[in-house]
């Protein structure tokens, strides 16, 4: 059932980290000092110092598929081994706030993964990257914000935690972008998966360019203020989901208006 109504929660991160059991209480507490001056802190009642028998089913369904070597074996490997499970939330993030709380939490998962931690997950849009490839992200990320470019701090936080593409039955979908302030995008089943994914990359580019409206506009794409979310599921977008006017309306350029 979609849904209009008026959100109940923020958006917010929700981080899964796995590490060893003996390496839990140690971790968690040097999670909670680095991420607390930007708000973060450790979800106690849910973290626990034993194994989660859902991690390896979850963690297989999260994992990034766009990537190349963006999963390995020996990441399959450390899920199945892991002893504890440590939840880390960010703060509610607002339209403005979304890439600067973002892009600590890309920040927060590559320290977690220098001490102790041994995989980890974005919970907000289901999202699960090998150890590897979230330290690729985390250094593209650091370096971004170090010239002050925001355009690729928005993509490199959006590339970390956005799912895309998801297949549904007369489109494809992404969730996630309210992660970084953006709606979500939609888009008809005119390309093959691959291709739709790097597409709702440009659009989501463009967007923070050019901004939502213009950018829609140039696409041939509409707003939308409904979801296949409920509004207290942290998958809720409250920005929207983008939504071709038309079968077929989008392309890998943009349309003249």
């Amino acid at each position: 059932m979609s849904s209009k109504r008026t959100p109940t929660v923020k958006p917010r991160h929700v981080l899964c980290f796995l590490c060893p059991r003996d390496a839990f209480q140690r971790l968690t507490v040097e999670l909670e000092a680095r991420g607390a001056s930007h708000g973060f802190r450790v979800d106690r009642e849910f973290s626990k110092a034993a194994p989660d028998p859902r991690m390896p089913g979850s963690f297989e369904v999260c994992r990034d598929r766009v990537a190349v070597d963006g999963w390995l074996p020996s990441d399959a490997s450390a899920v199945a081994r892991h002893g504890a499970v440590i939840y880390v939330l960010s703060p509610p993030m607002t339209k403005a706030t979304a890439v600067d709380i973002s892009t600590e939490a890309l920040a927060l998962v590559a320290f977690g993964l220098k001490h102790g931690a041994t995989a980890a997950k974005g919970e907000s849009a289901g999202v699960a990257h090998g150890a590897k490839r979230w330290g690729l992200l985390a250094r593209r990320s650091a370096g971004a914000k170090a010239k002050g470019d925001r355009l690729a701090m928005s993509r490199h936080a959006r590339v970390a935690f956005a799912k895309r593409p998801l297949e549904s039955p007369d489109h494809y979908e992404s969730v996630g972008f309210h992660l970084v302030g953006l709606p979500e995008v939609f888009l008809t089943k005119d390309l093959d998966g691959l291709t739709t994914a790097l597409l709702m990359d440009q659009i989501a580019n463009e967007m923070v360019a050019d901004g939502v409206a213009v950018a829609l506009k140039a696409r041939g794409l509409r707003l939308s203020k409904e979801s296949s979310h409920p509004t207290d599921s942290f998958k809720f977008n409250p920005f929207g989901i983008a939504k071709p006017r038309r079968h077929g309306a989008h392309s890998l350029a943009p349309q003249t208006a």
